[in-house]
């Protein structure tokens, strides 16, 4: 997730137990805080609809809503002391008045009602130095059985929606699928904070000893002034989110909310939160707008057992895409014939291991495509995988 709204999480500092009370079995390495874009930063492939099959009797269900026991956990959130109206307060609401053209006096008195929430603010301090990412442990966990079940569900109930999304915006209905599935469990982990309690809390007193700490405060402030213009124009008070204020089924934040998010089952609301129509419309428009181009592969597999004298060289952009085949080949990879086909650029793509051997990929202009919606290489492979078991679990 270097752009605005990245937020590296100290997700492997807390127990399996800690992360289920605090509804972060979603989440990945990268926080929901740039999982939701590239510009406030965070950021086509036309396949051949597939029949519905055993799932026909649910294409016309446009909108799908949660169950009543998903919803229930939305609205537990952790309590604090409300803030005061100290001279640090008054000045935020002056400034988040006048940057987003809202009442002052409003501002201030929803400002008011916002909890400090002392938790989150150790949540969204980096992983300790030293801490080895592991691709392996990082895949099992958004692969399991659970998920790509959960995930074919999701498709056949839906399936009119992914057709339609598939189309209009050149994007598979299978990676569109997987994101959702990552980001919330298909709805099941949207996080039961307030989110004017998180981005009030993280932009009063964001913690100074994050190495980016007034970056970081900055962009929560910018989020905080799109919550309360969204507060502002729907009249609705209560929103919900995870600790770093992504919301909904795609885990969006407040002003990607404003930018991509889309009334696909044109009942003239955007509901991210009970539309999963709504959901899928807006992941896809969201693809789209950060440049997924159809017809392209997200990745290429590669051995790992080329030459590594330019491994430094080829590794420097990191995700970004910036060679061409034909460069790669001079530094020693062994490319795959679609890989030496492919016209655009690449980029060579390690992911750790821990202590055994790295894995390694060439990622494309649409894998680079992903990660605008989470900075990380781990986040983009893992949607990439799920959505072929969620694909192949229904024979497409």
């Amino acid at each position: 997730m270097v752009l605005k709204g990245v937020l590296i999480l100290s997700i492997y500092r807390l127990t399996a137990k800690q992360l289920c009370l605090l509804g972060l079995t979603g989440l990945s390495w990268v926080s929901s805080a740039s999982m939701a874009a590239t510009p406030n930063q965070q950021l086509k492939n036309v396949h051949e609809a597939a029949p519905l099959a055993s799932g026909q009797k649910h294409a016309k269900h446009a909108k799908h809503s949660l169950s009543s026991r998903a919803k229930s956990k939305q609205i537990v959130s952790e309590t604090g002391p409300a803030f005061k109206a100290t001279p640090e307060l008054m000045a935020l609401s002056q400034q988040l008045s006048v940057d987003n053209n809202l009442p002052k006096d409003w501002v201030t008195s929803q400002l008011l009602r916002a909890k400090s929430l002392s938790k989150i603010k150790q949540l969204v301090l980096p992983a300790s130095l030293g801490m080895k990412k592991n691709w392996a442990a990082y895949r099992e966990r958004f692969l399991g059985e659970s998920r790509i079940q959960g995930g074919r569900d999701f498709a056949l109930r839906n399936w009119s929606s992914l057709e339609k999304v598939q189309a209009q915006y050149q994007v598979p209905w299978e990676i569109v699928v997987a994101i959702i599935g990552v980001e919330s469990f298909y709805g099941k982990n949207m996080g039961h904070f307030k989110t004017l309690d998180v981005l009030t809390s993280l932009s009063m007193d964001f913690p100074k000893s994050h190495p980016r700490a007034k970056e970081r405060e900055a962009f929560f402030r910018q989020e905080l002034g799109a919550l309360l213009t969204m507060m502002h124009t729907t009249q609705q008070q209560h929103w919900f989110s995870s600790f770093a204020g992504a919301m909904g089924l795609p885990q969006f934040m407040p002003s990607n909310f404003q930018k991509f998010a889309v009334d696909l089952d044109g009942d003239g609301r955007i509901d991210l939160n009970s539309s999963e129509a709504d959901a899928i419309g807006s992941v896809g428009n969201y693809l789209a707008k950060f440049g997924w181009q159809g017809g392209v592969p997200t990745h290429f597999e590669l051995d790992p057992n080329f030459d590594k004298t330019h491994l430094e060289e080829m590794l420097l952009p990191d995700i970004l895409p910036s060679f061409t085949s034909d460069q790669l080949q001079k530094w020693g990879l062994l490319l795959s014939t679609n890989a030496q086909s492919h016209q655009g650029r690449l980029a060579l793509v390690m992911l750790e291991n821990g202590d055994d051997e790295p894995t390694y990929v060439l990622g494309t202009e649409n894998f680079y495509t992903i990660t605008r919606y989470n900075w990380s290489s781990y986040y983009a492979l893992a949607v990439i995988e799920l959505a072929k078991e969620i694909k192949s679990s229904l024979g497409r």
